[in-house]
Parts: structure tokens; sequence; C-alpha cells
């Protein structure tokens, strides 16, 4: 399950910046995901809560806005999702 792995970077960046920004504490992270990224969303979000345990970021909700795939024809000039 490679999404546990993502989730402890996204923690690792998040907690980076808020101890940057003098933060004590994170109550939420906004994230884009791609619906190619081979990402599953509810694994994610289950390792999420593993990843938070003992940082900044406990009790934290990971707020996910899923993006479609948007191909792009040159001929044309038109995006079509």
């Amino acid at each position: 399950m490679h999404e546990l792995s993502i989730a402890h970077s996204i923690v690792e960046v998040a907690e980076k910046a808020a101890i940057d920004a003098g933060a004590t504490q994170v109550k939420a992270v906004h994230l884009r995901l791609g619906v190619l990224s081979g990402v599953v969303k509810s694994s994610l979000l289950f390792g999420w809560e593993i990843a938070t345990q003992d940082t900044l970021l406990a009790g934290a909700s990971l707020e996910i806005e899923e993006l479609p795939v948007i191909v792009f024809c040159s001929t044309c000039q038109q995006a079509v999702t």
C-alpha cells in the first residue's frame, strides 16, 4: 500500500511548513489528486490517520479534491474532460 508512504510524505512536508510558520497545530490539509495518479483515495485517507499520529497534524482532516482527466486537442484548441 504505497498510499501510506504518500501520507507520511505529505505529513512531513505539512509539519515542516507548520513549524516554519510557528504553528502549534494543523487542522486540515488540502490536496488536489488527479484521477490518473494511481492513488486510491480511501487508502490514502486510511494511511492519513496512521501517518498523523503523534505529529502536529494529529486529528487534522485531509481534504481531497479529485481532479478529472483533461485532454487537450492541439488541432481544434479545445480541452475536453
